[in-house]
């Protein structure tokens, strides 16, 4: 089976991963098929790369994306165009949908952000209060 999994690069402590096509059977960091782009975690927000045509070309080969790929596929908003192109939409109305995707993708994580903090706040001054 072929798997869309992270195969890890960089230094001890710093990691960087590539999103690559392999073989289910290979080793994490072995030979790959293919790489369809990259992921940076260190960066703050962390950073995706993914060319969007080759991912949709391995999805609809049978190509089976791994859960941490499948979710960096649903952020980028490749699997929302692999959707409107089974449906016939065409070119404009899918590159509408896909900035309108990223744009609620963003506003989702700057929200999320804030009430961690928000929430980190909170029990810190809790756990002052209490003592």
């Amino acid at each position: 089976m072929v798997k869309l999994r992270l195969r890890r690069k960089g230094r001890k402590k710093s990691p960087t991963y590539d999103i690559v096509v392999v073989d289910s059977r290979d080793r994490r960091d072995s030979a790959f098929i293919e790489r369809l782009g990259y992921y940076n975690p260190m960066t703050a927000p962390s950073t995706i790369s993914i060319n969007a045509d080759r991912a949709i070309y391995w999805l609809n080969v049978g190509a089976q994306p791994t859960d941490v790929v499948r979710a960096f596929l649903s952020y980028e908003g490749v699997l929302l165009q692999r959707h409107l192109q089974f449906k016939g939409k065409n070119a404009e109305e899918i590159a509408e949908a896909i900035v309108k995707h990223k744009e609620t993708v963003a506003r989702r994580y700057t929200r999320t952000k804030f009430n961690d903090a928000r929430k980190k706040a909170e029990a810190a001054k809790a756990a002052a209060k209490g003592e």
